[in-house]
């Protein structure tokens, strides 16, 4: 039976009888609730002028963060809050102290992407609850925004500026009361021009579904399928949304691993991450996509997703991370590289989901790095992600574990590479020769972001980079590397 979409939107709970499950949020503010204040500009999540902040409920508080209307789907308002550009009016007409900021500042031109900002912006100061966010709190929080024409200067001002003005604040308590009213207990079903959106609230729900319908897109963040829509125009067919399971969003420590729920948020993972690798995966944190990106994406769906050149495989089969399925015969684990078969071909079973990582906390004697090169700091795609964890004796090498991102069709290790430096001396000499061996590894191709004569040099260079950190005598220090990080 097919239940309503229920959200929270402007005062007054909305109910969403007949939209087609694959509609996006920027379609319906726009085309259904005539709220045209946010813009689409790129229908990729890319430049920012679609930005919204959503509200959910988790553990009876208000959790609020910025995503790119563009690429959500309507269904995945259920239960949950939508705040765009025209909630910001105070009650008086006053401007919010964001939008002053921005007026006193001169951070608009043309206005058609200052919606987006303003969102990010209030974004922030939400998060700081008024108070004045630091210059990498500003950077980052702006990261999923592009501007053509005002520049970014005057914005960064109003960012400073509006924590000075008279503060507004935001009554988080009667919002969870709105949310409480709005929460499910079990499967939703949302039916709709011949197409369902079913959201399970338990991981039992889901395996069940799963099995019930093999052909069914599994939804986590909706910053890959949504694409598949608004690029690719892709008939779904009925879709299972993830994003419900609170089961599947936990992180937990256990027998020396870091377990993390396939739903947990790209920030959630890498926040706990982080905790154990702060100066290895810290930038890498930082230059994953964006925030608005960084909200609503999941780490298991990044691995899920198999994309040659996503950024998380890499350090994750460097470290050894193991892959957990969950399916109707019940769970299996395996090393992660295993789980990539080809091109987008995964060992995944009709009925199974990816349910967990786990990842290996650091060990003493290992050295671990990860590198990522793209043509900007932010918000880019990799050329090459490389990762490199030795286990090191001395200037022995006890164990060698390569893997690059952007170099095969698959993520990939560096087999013939690391058998050879396997039990020798972590030396330059050695080095050069394993440099040389990479080229038998890969095969890099070349495409926009690179050539492939560039891609090999630079993974080349990157294991020398490597070297030059982890070297017994004078290693190079990650001074420089972790220069542009805000999170160690």
């Amino acid at each position: 039976m097919s239940e309503p979409i229920r959200f929270y939107y402007r005062g007054a709970v909305q109910e969403v009888h007949d939209a087609a499950p694959t509609q996006t949020v920027l379609q319906h503010l726009r085309e259904d609730l005539h709220c045209t204040g946010t813009k689409e500009g790129c229908a990729e999540g890319d430049c920012g002028a679609c930005t919204v902040v959503v509200a959910s409920l988790v553990d009876g508080q208000v959790e609020m963060k910025t995503v790119n209307a563009c690429i959500q789907l309507t269904p995945t308002l259920d239960g949950k809050a939508l705040f765009s550009v025209e909630d910001l009016q105070q009650p008086d007409g006053e401007l919010h102290p964001v939008q002053q900021a921005m007026v006193e500042c001169h951070g608009s031109q043309c206005g058609f992407c200052t919606p987006g900002f303003v969102m990010s912006l209030w974004g922030m100061y939400l998060k700081k609850d008024g108070a004045a966010p630091t210059r990498c709190e500003i950077d980052d929080g702006l990261s999923g925004n592009l501007c053509r024409c005002t520049g970014y200067r005057p914005i960064i001002d109003a960012a400073r500026r509006m924590s000075e003005l008279p503060k507004v604040t935001f009554d988080r308590g009667a919002l969870a009361q709105q949310l409480q009213g709005l929460q499910r207990t079990s499967l939703h079903t949302y039916a709709a021009r011949g197409q369902q959106f079913h959201a399970p609230r338990t991981v039992d729900e889901l395996v069940q579904l799963r099995a019930d319908k093999p052909q069914a897109t599994l939804l986590a963040g909706s910053t890959d399928v949504g694409l598949w829509v608004t690029k690719q125009l892709r008939d779904l067919g009925d879709i299972i949304y993830l994003g419900n399971v609170a089961a599947l969003k936990t992180i937990s420590v256990a027998d020396g691993q870091l377990e993390i729920g396939a739903g947990a948020s790209l920030n959630d993972a890498y926040a706990a991450l982080c905790e154990h690798y702060p100066e290895e995966l810290s930038e890498l944190w930082q230059r994953f996509a964006s925030l608005p990106i960084r909200n609503a994406g999941t780490l298991g769906g990044n691995v899920a997703n198999g994309s040659p050149i996503g950024d998380s495989m890499p350090w994750l089969i460097a470290l050894g991370t193991q892959i957990v399925l969950r399916g109707t015969g019940g769970q299996r684990t395996m090393p992660l590289e295993d789980f990539y078969l080809g091109y987008q071909k995964k060992d995944l079973r009709p009925d199974e989901f990816v349910a967990a990582l786990r990842v290996p906390l650091p060990r003493a004697g290992v050295q671990f790095r990860t590198y990522k090169l793209a043509k900007r700091f932010d918000q880019d795609i990799s050329a090459v992600c490389a990762a490199f964890a030795f286990e090191l004796d001395g200037e022995r090498i006890v164990a060698a574990r390569i893997a690059f991102g952007g170099m095969a069709a698959t993520p990939q290790r560096a087999t013939q590479t690391e058998t050879f430096l396997r039990n020798q001396a972590w030396s330059e000499e050695n080095l050069v020769i394993a440099m040389g061996l990479l080229a038998d590894d890969y095969a890099p191709l070349s495409d926009m972001r690179a050539s492939n004569s560039y891609r090999m040099t630079t993974a080349q260079n990157l294991l020398r980079r490597f070297w030059l950190e982890t070297r017994r005598s004078a290693p190079l220090l990650r001074t420089a590397l972790n220069a542009y990080a805000c999170r160690a």
